[in-house]
């Protein structure tokens, strides 16, 4: 996300001064790119690689500070959640020995073995994953935002500009609707991003084929279908990411049009990166007041190149999913396109694929097909976007001269061709074109993208374990296979067994709870209630108001009671869940620990507790039930313990 000096609170007049400085920089931008300043001739490409950090369980490990400090190098700097973090790999530059993609694949191997070693010393792993399944919404309080001035003023500024709770909701095989209160559901995405710079008279074309791409290059590549133990999206971090950081709220009529932070852009570009600059401008007010010194004319008319600070800082608040970026390098300014789609993951050298086929399309796009504002309309190349991030590989996409088209079948057919010529043209030796087009090939071919190993080693698990043994066997399979650097379209799915200790998940209430839950309000009749609990043989029935807060349990023993006093003549005729409802309910919160569970339970001699969060939502329920199941998996595996007899002894008798 990037980093910048920011007050804790921006008045008006910082504001504006601010925007004043924007304005500045864009028109010195223009001057640049009217005098020939920015760099031409040059390709130079970039990564930046997110990551997450997990314990000994397998679970988030919010200890990203810390690493930092052992690792104490400016190439790895912090994310916004505590359990995130990110390097940055040098610029490369596609020279004559053809091996660029090579020497970025290195880089990102040497990197991650640094990080990896600065991790074990404070008792952490990494994970490369677009989301990681075994993250709980619990782990996404500001407690575990990295402790920066601007994530917090970041979250702050956002939730002033919504003025409400953010709402999310995404819909895949399963459904996911909640709500939060901060911006941390960002932090559950990591990417891999990518740099490809351009030279000016190039950009708006290099620009418009990175957006027409963007579908199929998604497809190959999607690795986050999960989240929350929920199957959404097969690249679920596009709707999330785009939801996280929404400003935009209802309109009273709901015939506003309102374009969100997080966009795929609203058309073309036609001549300049000007254009999209200007656009993000005018649509998205500034959120920082950050101090800008420098006087980019001054700076042109000394000889010098400017940094263009304003611009920046603005621009990093706009989340394009392909975004233009400004930067300098060896002195010399330059433009660059920043891919902001590809997921973290599975392998290093499935990332390094994925980049590889990209930067050949980019590349290799117009000599196949021309300009592309004039083959694909605008509307269509977001669409398969769209689809993309649903479906992954098994989408259907709308492409010049094949209509509406499996995925699978255009990459194999027609883009990877395209890409293994657009490489050739980057000077990227043949060896190498192999190597990684083969990758996307055998991913494709197969099919076995990350996203689909995800979710078949999942469907191959159960119905053994818990939901967390299930996720954690993921995490700690990917853990696996990623130390062995082969790409995912290789890997076995992943086992139960890879959990390892089988206690660990079950030591807090949020792994043992059944969230998949039957609940009435207190006005309802009873007899619904009473039906319900005959046809689905529960013993406890929460009851909850219209904003899901915990209001009263109803228990089987209260029906008992309720049936006794109709037996004795009593009237109980159209009586509401109000009439037997427990007001006074015990809970616990989903990081309680089970033991504690247990023994409240035992203690206040109750079957059943509601888990509720810290505003008294109704998140589940721990039963007897539950526990019993825990009980009888503690017993089978003590007794698969090997028993040793008292006495004996290898040693001979006397």
């Amino acid at each position: 996300m990037g980093e910048g000096q920011v007050a804790d609170l921006f008045s008006p007049e910082e504001l504006r001064r601010f925007t004043k400085k924007l304005l500045v920089d864009l028109r010195a931008l223009e001057l640049m790119l009217a005098e020939g300043m920015i760099e031409s001739g040059r390709t130079r490409i970039g990564a930046e690689q997110e990551l997450f950090l997990v314990d000994e369980q397998w679970r988030p490990a919010p200890v990203a500070t810390e690493i930092l400090a052992v690792l104490n190098d400016p190439h790895f700097v912090p994310e916004l959640g505590r359990f995130n973090l990110e390097f940055n790999v040098d610029p490369l530059e596609i020279g004559p020995d053809g091996h660029a993609l090579r020497r970025l694949e290195a880089e990102l191997e040497r990197m991650l073995a640094q990080v990896r070693q600065a991790a074990r010393q404070c008792g952490a792993e990494v994970i490369l994953a677009g989301i990681l399944p075994t993250l709980d919404k619990a782990d996404l309080t500001l407690d575990n935002m990295t402790p920066r001035p601007r994530y917090r003023a970041l979250n702050d500024i956002l939730m002033r500009l919504r003025g409400e709770e953010y709402l999310f909701r995404i819909k895949g095989r399963d459904e996911l609707l909640l709500r939060h209160d901060n911006i941390m559901l960002e932090a559950c995405n990591t990417s891999f991003q990518i740099h490809f710079q351009v030279s000016p008279e190039e950009f708006a074309r290099s620009y418009n084929i990175a957006q027409a791409v963007a579908g199929p290059t998604l497809s190959a590549a999607a690795n986050s279908p999960l989240l929350f133990g929920r199957h959404l999206w097969r690249e679920t971090r596009i709707a999330l990411f785009q939801q996280s950081v929404d400003t935009r709220v209802a309109s009273s009529s709901g015939l506003r049009e309102q374009t969100p932070r997080v966009s795929f852009g609203g058309g073309w570009v036609r001549e300049s990166v000007l254009e999209i600059f200007q656009e993000d401008i005018a649509r998205f007010p500034v959120l920082f007041g950050s101090e800008v010194e420098e006087d980019p004319f001054d700076e042109v008319r000394q000889g010098r190149v400017p940094q263009l600070a304003a611009l920046r800082v603005h621009n990093g608040t706009v989340y394009r999913w392909n975004r233009p970026c400004y930067g300098i390098s060896e002195g010399r300014p330059h433009l660059r396109i920043e891919n902001r789609i590809l997921p973290a993951g599975p392998s290093v050298i499935d990332e390094v694929a994925n980049a590889a086929f990209w930067f050949g399309l980019i590349r290799g796009f117009e000599a196949r097909y021309g300009d592309v504002t004039r083959i694909l309309p605008f509307e269509t190349a977001r669409e398969n976007f769209t689809a993309a991030a649903r479906l992954g590989v098994a989408a259907h996409l709308e492409w010049p001269g094949r209509g509406l088209v499996a995925a699978r079948d255009l990459i194999r057919e027609e883009l990877l061709p395209v890409a293994r010529q657009g490489l050739a043209e980057l000077g990227i030796v043949a060896e190498d074109i192999d190597r990684y087009l083969g990758v996307i090939e055998e991913r494709v071919g197969r099919p076995r993208t990350g996203a689909m190993w995800l979710v078949d080693s999942l469907a191959g698990m159960k119905p053994e374990g818990s939901k967390s043994e299930r996720l954690a066997a993921l995490v700690a399979a990917t853990h696996d296979r990623q130390q062995t650097g082969a790409p995912v379209h290789t890997w076995e799915l992943a086992r139960l067994e890879e959990a390892g200790r089988w206690r660990n998940h079950y030591l807090r209430v949020g792994q043992l709870m059944t969230t998949d839950l039957f609940t009435v309000r207190e006005t309802d009749l009873v007899d619904l209630l009473a039906y319900v609990m005959h046809w689905k043989h529960i013993r406890h029935v929460p009851v909850e108001d219209a904003d899901h807060r915990l209001v009263g349990l109803v228990t089987h023993r209260a029906l008992l009671r309720l049936i006794g006093e109709s037996l004795s003549g009593e009237a109980t005729h159209s009586l509401p869940v109000s009439s037997v409802m427990h007001r006074e309910v015990l809970t616990v919160r989903p990081e309680t620990p089970t033991l504690e569970a247990f023994r409240m339970m035992k203690e206040h001699k109750v079957s059943g507790l509601p888990v509720v969060t810290g505003d008294h939502r109704l998140v589940g329920m721990i039963t007897e039930h539950d526990l019993m199941g825990l009980a009888g998996k503690l017993l089978e595996n003590f007794l698969a313990e090997p028993v040793e007899t008292a006495g004996e002894s290898d040693a001979e008798p006397a």
